[in-house]
């Protein structure tokens, strides 16, 4: 027997006729007016391609962190004109017989780099201290931009290699290192994991549902989806700075999200249409129930995205906006061209097959119904097996670590790749990340040669230090900087402690009682300060997104269970997901695989966008089976009749819909961009972990326990909610009870 959480109540009153809402007549009109509103889609995606080429803006990763020591060491840096403001990029030089061999050819090749554009200084190997190694045959020139090369155009480096023409004919290696390698990176080949994600969709779609049509529509107003977009996207870009990585990230959602609502409402359509509707009600009919759940999916994504923005950074912030551009244009797409598209087709859409077609659950001997009854009889043994596999994969989560993924995790062909272990070879892994120590004069009236060696005396006696240039003294006199090499790279987390040690308790003691302050700055140093700020909000992010989406639930599906139940669930299915992307990256399991030749760390941001986009679509899927689920209810007050016909009527279209999606994030896993690897491979498996353990198991099995309670709704708390209802429908009163006193249903 099912356990339920509250008596039996009577089943609600039958619905009224439903209004012809407004989900209804646009699918109506789309359907009927359909050549219009191709023709539609067709000029405004023109428009908006040519809008982008002549107006759209770039992509490039630029943030700022008020309030961090490491962003006002680099603003004093700027303020006093020091020679270590700016950006700095090394160039990487190596010759077997010697740099001094080629003095002449290093000179001319400093030269020219001094007479770029952009350049402040640079500072050639054989004229600074420690800039050559040991043994003679390696060094580095340390180039000072004004911003950061990484965002420069791709022709900034022909001129970079006109200066260093000469060094490369006299047979000396020459690569570029830090935000210069970055930019001399290949271009990434998205293009073809677009094309697999595609294709693998096409191969799905036809398995699934037997019609060449039916798996077509879905995939053509995907792509137009998309297409719109991105080439929105690009115009936003000239007024709002988004990420260089902002690009792919809102393809993978705008295709994903796009294929998911387009299907699923093809489906619906198609199972009107067998049931006699003609293909112009059948559209309107099927926008009026599933597309109003595609249109609470699309705004629960775009809300989890917006939610970044509690971050309090904007480069993580807008990172989200790019994503939630991509996703509601293709939530448009599906609820204007996908019927256009069913109704031009008419009862032709399965014409054209490969298989006798199917699109909803067809009987009681259907497999899918088979899985809901058996569910429905054990639902305490699925819900503990369920919960297990969620909390072993969850168990690498207690050891994440965060950080920065350096390049030397990037692939041994990429020119800061070599750049990288000539510089680990020649002179240890930290000269890859060197610290700048920024000490503040300005008021103090102190002995400035006498901070100056108090500082340097602190900074060569810290543990994992390897060498210390400076202090000196910026040009006005107010400010002293030195540099500190570390012992490990960048992504070390010894180097992580180093940097804090150094802010939180060498430099303080070493300026005790001289009234100056100290800063650590650097690549490196703001990149730690980055990951801190991020660890910092992760949890105000949390609570804002689980928050709003909890209240959405509640508008929607008036019902306080499911709305929790759906915010616990899928917390435990992105902490799984997080213990996957652990055991692959951080511990190294299997990331050969991937491309990945050594464990790195996980990159700071990477937490927070899974948590944000996992649970957006994370409830996508919730919100396509309870409304399933939901509308069976209100047709027949049987919970778990309701339950089984809904899990039914969706598991097909779902686990399409998973598959399609997991195939378009796993295809980026071709990218070279380690963190793009990070996010393709956490987002796959999260549509996979959500697709079965949790919409095939632990959903039915809580609903099953909960049975009528699943429903309740206290009447204060439904007075204040707003109903989101976009079609208009009638509120049903059920008579009241001891277990549901208050609650109202909405037909």
């Amino acid at each position: 027997m099912t356990a339920s959480a509250a008596p039996d109540t009577a089943p609600p009153d039958p619905p009224p006729t439903t209004p012809s809402g407004a989900l209804h007549r646009l699918g109506r009109w789309c359907a009927r007016h359909a050549r219009r509103v191709i023709v539609a889609w067709l000029l405004v995606l023109v428009a908006a391609f040519a809008a982008d080429r002549a107006w759209g803006g770039t992509y490039e990763d630029e943030f700022s962190l008020p309030g961090t020591t490491a962003q006002r060491g680099a603003d004093l840096l700027e303020e006093h004109g020091s020679d270590l403001r700016g950006v700095g990029a090394q160039i990487v030089v190596k010759a077997d017989d010697g740099l001094a061999a080629h003095r002449t050819s290093l000179d001319a090749a400093t030269a020219g780099l001094g007479r770029l554009p952009e350049v402040l200084t640079v500072a050639g190997p054989l004229t600074t201290p420690g800039a050559v190694s040991a043994d003679g045959t390696s060094g580095y020139a340390t180039v000072r931009f004004a911003d950061n090369p990484a965002t420069f155009d791709r022709s900034y480096l022909d001129g970079v290699d006109r200066a260093v023409a000469g060094l490369r004919a006299d047979h000396v290696s020459v690569d570029y290192g830090g935000p210069l390698g970055q930019l001399a990176r290949p271009k990434a080949a998205d293009g073809l994991s677009e094309a697999i994600g595609l294709v693998t969709a096409v191969v799905v779609l036809l398995f699934g549902f037997g019609s060449v049509a039916a798996a077509g529509l879905p995939l053509v107003t995907a792509v137009a989806g998309l297409a719109g977009g991105v080439a929105v996207l690009g115009l936003v870009a000239a007024a709002v700075t988004f990420g260089a990585t902002a690009p792919t990230l809102a393809t993978m959602m705008g295709l994903g999200v796009g294929l998911d609502y387009a299907l699923f409402l093809t489906t619906r359509h198609r199972g009107l249409l067998a049931s006699g509707a003609c293909p112009q009600e059948a559209a309107g009919r099927a926008l009026a129930t599933s597309g109003r759940a595609v249109l609470v999916a699309a705004a629960t994504v775009a809300m989890a995205l917006a939610g970044l923005y509690a971050s309090g950074v904007s480069f993580i912030g807008s990172l989200g906006a790019a994503a939630g551009i991509t996703v509601l244009v293709a939530a448009l797409a599906s609820l204007t061209l996908t019927p256009a598209l069913l109704g031009l087709t008419g009862a032709r859409v399965d014409r054209w097959s490969v298989r006798r077609p199917v699109a909803e659950s067809e009987g009681d001997d259907d497999t899918w119904r088979r899985w809901a009854a058996t569910v429905g009889r054990r639902p305490w043994l699925f819900l503990v097996v369920g919960l297990l596999v969620l909390g072993v994969l969850a168990l690498p989560v207690a050891s994440m670590r965060l950080g920065h993924i350096d390049a030397g995790a990037s692939p041994t062909d990429y020119t800061e790749r070599r750049a990288y272990d000539v510089i680990s070879d020649g002179f240890g892994a930290g000269t890859n990340g060197p610290l700048t120590v920024v000490v503040a004069l300005d008021g103090t009236g102190v002995d400035r040669d006498a901070v100056a060696a108090d500082v340097r005396a602190a900074l060569s006696g810290t543990l994992d230090v390897v060498t210390v240039t400076g202090p000196v003294a910026a040009a006005d006199g107010g400010l002293l900087t030195a540099t500190v090499v570390p012992r490990r790279g960048p992504e070390d987390a010894t180097t992580t402690a180093l940097v804090h040690r150094l802010e939180d308790q060498v430099l303080p003691r070493a300026l005790d009682g001289t009234g100056a302050h100290a800063y650590v700055t650097g690549t490196t140093a703001v990149q730690i300060a980055f990951r801190d700020t991020l660890v910092e909000r992760l949890p105000w992010v949390v609570g804002v997104v689980v928050a709003a989406a909890f209240v959405l639930l509640l508008c929607v599906f008036r019902s306080l269970l499911v709305a929790l139940k759906a915010a616990v669930l899928n917390l435990l299915s992105i902490g799984a997901a997080y213990g996957v992307v652990v055991a692959v990256f951080q511990w190294g399991w299997g990331g050969a695989l991937f491309g990945v030749t050594e464990p790195v760390p996980v990159e700071s941001f990477v937490p927070m966008m899974m948590f944000a986009i996992v649970f957006g679509l994370s409830m996508d899927y919730e919100i396509f089976l309870l409304s399933r689920i939901r509308e069976m209810w209100l047709e027949t007050g049987d919970n778990d009749a309701s339950v089984a016909g809904g899990l039914a009527a969706t598991a097909r279209v779902i686990s399409c819909a998973a598959i399609v999606m997991t195939s378009v994030f796993l295809a980026f896993l071709l990218s070279t961009n380690v963190v793009i690897k990070m996010m393709a491979l956490g987002l796959g498996v999260s549509v996979v972990i959500d697709a079965t353990i949790v919409r095939l198991l632990l959903v039915p099995a809580t609903m099953y326990l909960f049975g009528r309670a699943n429903w309740w709704l206290p009447r204060p708390l439904d007075r204040i909610l707003p109903r989101l209802d976009p079609e208009g429908t009638a509120v049903v009163r059920r008579p009241e009870s001891a277990a549901v006193r208050g609650t109202e249903t909405t037909v």
